[in-house]
């Protein structure tokens, strides 16, 4: 090979280097990059109203609804369902606590039985991607004792009662939470945007533009929506859907 063809190759040898060097043997994209930001703007995208939803196992004025935001007192325990059923789809909502230590969710693919047999105080089976605020786990740590190790406030994912889940790592000490690979979420009072995607048994969130957390072979993976009130005051608002195939 000619000195001139040496040098050329040497040249993209260093390139490549330079390459994976910059991007990772993961192949993940360099932190500074913006997040997917996904709005539930588009075709096929539409608003979750009043109208979409039904009280379940709480009072009416448990969750009070001002155009597209919707106010959960938090009490009593309970939650509010989606009137039909969903299997395949995509789902964006913004919350925030309007309190430190605050406790709330998003059920998806809770079953009709489930929902039929919930009583009052109670929680249904199926789904949930956690939203909760950053000051639980010092208040959790500070009335149990107990070391805070087996949630995050970050998203975490995993299913409820009888519901199945395998989840994404990391996960949780007792093998059932999809626990966030990036904490993203913002604290009491500010906004944090969910972006939910739930396909064949496959849930996955992304927190404020980044996926963190999921699973798969999800049982059931059909079922309502459900907003949680769980104790303190959480506003939802701008949520929005699109149902695939």
């Amino acid at each position: 090979m000619r000195r001139t063809g040496i040098a050329v190759l040497i040249g993209m040898v260093g390139i490549g280097v330079l390459i994976a060097t910059h991007s990772g043997s993961t192949g993940a994209r360099p932190s500074r990059l913006p997040g997917a930001f996904i709005d539930g703007t588009g075709p096929g995208w539409r608003p979750l109203t009043r109208d979409d939803f039904a009280v379940a196992n709480c009072p009416p004025d448990t969750f009070l609804w001002n155009g597209e935001t919707v106010l959960c007192k938090g009490q009593p325990i309970g939650v509010l369902r989606s009137r039909k059923l969903y299997t395949n789809f995509e789902l964006v909502l913004q919350w925030r606590h309007l309190r430190p230590a605050g406790n709330s969710g998003l059920f998806v693919w809770v079953s009709p039985e489930s929902m039929e047999a919930l009583q009052p105080g109670q929680l249904p089976h199926g789904i949930e991607v956690q939203i909760l605020d950053h000051a639980y786990r010092e208040q959790y740590e500070k009335q149990t004792g107990k070391k805070a190790d087996w949630f995050t406030t970050h998203g975490d994912v995993f299913p409820v009662g009888t519901a199945r889940m395998d989840p994404f790592p990391p996960v949780a000490p007792d093998g059932r939470r999809s626990f966030p690979s990036q904490f993203l979420s913002r604290g009491a009072g500010q906004w944090n945007h969910y972006y939910v995607r739930c396909i064949n048994g496959e849930v996955r969130l992304w927190v404020n533009g980044r996926e963190v957390s999921g699973g798969t072979r999800c049982e059931p993976h059909s079922g309502y929506l459900a907003l949680e009130s769980e104790g303190s005051p959480v506003e939802f608002r701008h949520l929005r859907i699109r149902e695939l195939p």
